[in-house]
């Protein structure tokens, strides 16, 4: 039982709500939690429960994806730090130096081993995403995993020793073989699935032939406003940036703006 102002239930990456489709946030629910977790200032808790368990009678779970766009942001920014802290101490209940358990430190967010003295901080996983610009249209891009046709930008992982506009060069090359410059920063999302932080990025493109890798990639070509396939969902980074870009190429024509003006 929780003292906290605010009560999260997740399984996995769904969380628990009312059939009225609100968040559940009160902690007189008994479940037996895998993990929990209590904000320093006391103000959030969350616990993630076992897969197998299921809602109780008035309740449902859905996934914190759908939330991106409907709920406020401060409520948005409480179930991603919460869900990405608690996925984050569901995968190391353990050292990872010496194997032996590890506890919950009091003064701060991390996890100490009694036995070794390592201290581990939650893991944040940094990812690019970037806008491709090529005169009026921008170049959406098919992943293999996607469905229902979505199309969106190109994005990947930081490599260890590689600075962030280096990923945004590499990924773009990798993915769908052509070159860019202007490398800028548009704005950034933390993204607990399970610990990613998507830093976005905007690039105009010096080669235009492109050439999905077959691998990630499985489609790829330049859109406008008004002729592109399915998008990401509303509230996410990427589809946040492809709006603003839309908007930007619409307003350009009679107000003279860049696109990272309308972002």
């Amino acid at each position: 039982m929780s003292s906290a102002n605010t009560y999260f239930i997740f399984r996995g990456f769904d969380i628990l709500c009312n059939n009225d489709e609100s968040i559940h946030n009160s902690s007189f629910l008994d479940f037996t939690s895998k993990v929990i977790f209590t904000s320093p200032d006391k103000s959030v808790s969350g616990i993630k429960i076992p897969n197998n368990l299921e809602a109780p009678d008035g309740y449902f779970f859905k996934p914190v994806r759908s939330l991106l766009g409907v709920i406020n942001s401060e409520t948005n920014t409480q179930i991603f730090k919460t869900l990405g802290i608690l996925n984050w101490l569901e995968n190391n209940l353990f050292c990872g130096k010496c194997g032996l358990p590890t506890i919950n430190k009091s003064d701060e967010i991390a996890k100490l081993c009694t036995s070794c003295g390592l201290i581990t901080y939650p893991k944040i996983s940094p990812a690019i995403i970037c806008l491709i610009k090529n005169n009026d249209t921008i170049l959406l891009a098919r992943n293999i995993n996607f469905k229902n046709g979505m199309h969106s930008l190109i994005a990947g992982f930081v490599e260890q020793g590689e600075t962030l506009e280096e990923c945004v060069a590499r990924e773009i090359k990798e993915e769908v073989g052509i070159s860019v410059t202007n490398i800028h920063y548009l704005l950034s999302q933390p993204w607990p699935f399970p610990d990613s932080l998507m830093i976005g990025f905007s690039a105009d493109a010096v080669t235009f032939d492109i050439k999905p890798d077959g691998i990630e990639i499985i489609e790829a070509s330049w859109y406008g406003p008004y002729n592109h396939p399915p998008l990401p969902m509303i509230g996410s980074l990427s589809r946040k940036i492809i709006d603003a870009a839309f908007e930007g190429i619409i307003a350009k024509k009679t107000n003279n703006l860049n696109i990272e003006d309308t972002i």
